[in-house]
């Protein structure tokens, strides 16, 4: 599922990175409690203009947080 997806890439860059999710929405400029929704199972569907907010914290391209095997292997949602 692609809510997954989004969780574990944003978990995988802070790994890299040295960042904990506390300072990425600090550095980010959104809420914890957003970011902690998406990482968890509260937020269902993850808005593209807050996931652009968490790249530019991270100062990573928007395109590259989607260029990665976790979103490679997605099956199609709609059947």
């Amino acid at each position: 599922m692609v809510k997954e997806a989004v969780a574990q890439r944003i978990l995988q860059l802070c790994e890299e990175r040295g960042v904990a999710p506390n300072a990425l929405a600090n550095i980010a400029g959104i809420d914890r409690s957003t970011l902690y929704s998406i990482l968890g199972s509260k937020s269902k569907n993850p808005g593209i203009v807050t996931i652009k907010k968490i790249c530019d914290g991270l100062e990573l391209p928007l395109i590259d947080f989607f260029d990665a095997e976790v979103f490679r292997n997605l099956e199609q949602e709609i059947k």
